[in-house]
């Protein structure tokens, strides 16, 4: 499930003209930089949601051949992160990935995506979140989002002033958990993940590579020299 239909406000004026998710970083849309490691990580088929300047994306999707596309249509109402993942479970399977359409990385020695799936355990885990640490991000102006203890659980920051690790747009989430949850309901993920840190089920992978985000106009040339400075 790849999180794309946005209205990208910080990227202004640039989204006045191209959706977020097609604005170039090193020659390549980010959602080219998205949906490419899941392609290579053997994932066959990715839902993608529209809403804001649907049919660029639409069209952009439409030329790929890996993976194949499915696009769960917003244009009517934007339903947030959670509404965005129910309307697309009928094209999804138990469990699945979920990529934010803003943010990628740089993979060190193996696939990040790969590595998220090998890892999950629904035995233990709700959701399986991909972490990024702050010293090794670029275009992250937050003050982290979570800490994680030695077995991989997480806690949100709370009233602390930082936290190591921001949440870098990649989970693995089951669809069983999403149930009774009404389409076209709009709530964000988060929601679902304060319940499972109270059951002490959400757990937090951290990423072995460089996470970018790519947030506003300033982060795009920030991303490309750290780019170039990897290659």
């Amino acid at each position: 499930m790849v999180l794309a239909a946005g209205l990208g406000t910080r990227m202004r004026p640039i989204t006045d003209r191209i959706p977020k998710p097609l604005v170039e970083v090193a020659g390549k849309t980010m959602l080219d930089h998205v949906l490419d490691p899941l392609a290579a990580a053997g994932i066959e088929t990715a839902v993608v949601n529209v809403h804001h300047l649907a049919d660029q994306i639409e069209a952009a999707v439409a030329r790929r051949a890996r993976p194949a596309i499915v696009v769960s249509d917003e244009r009517q109402a934007l339903l947030d992160s959670g509404g965005g993942v129910v309307k697309a479970l009928p094209w999804l399977g138990d469990s699945f990935v979920i990529r934010n359409a803003d943010s990628f990385w740089t993979d060190r020695t193996q696939s990040n995506v790969t590595r998220l799936i090998q890892a999950f355990d629904p035995a233990r885990m709700d959701t399986l979140l991909l972490l990024a640490s702050l010293t090794d991000s670029v275009g992250f102006d937050g003050a982290g989002d979570f800490f994680r203890d030695d077995a991989g659980r997480l806690e949100r920051r709370g009233k602390r002033s930082t936290a190591p690790f921001a949440y870098a747009g990649a989970a693995i989430m089951q669809a069983a958990d999403f149930a009774g949850r009404q389409p076209g309901e709009a709530f964000s993920l988060n929601d679902m993940w304060n319940a499972s840190i109270a059951r002490g089920r959400l757990f937090g992978l951290p990423l072995d590579g460089l996470w970018l985000h790519v947030g506003t106009p300033e982060a795009i040339g920030e991303a490309e020299a750290a780019i170039a400075a990897a290659n």
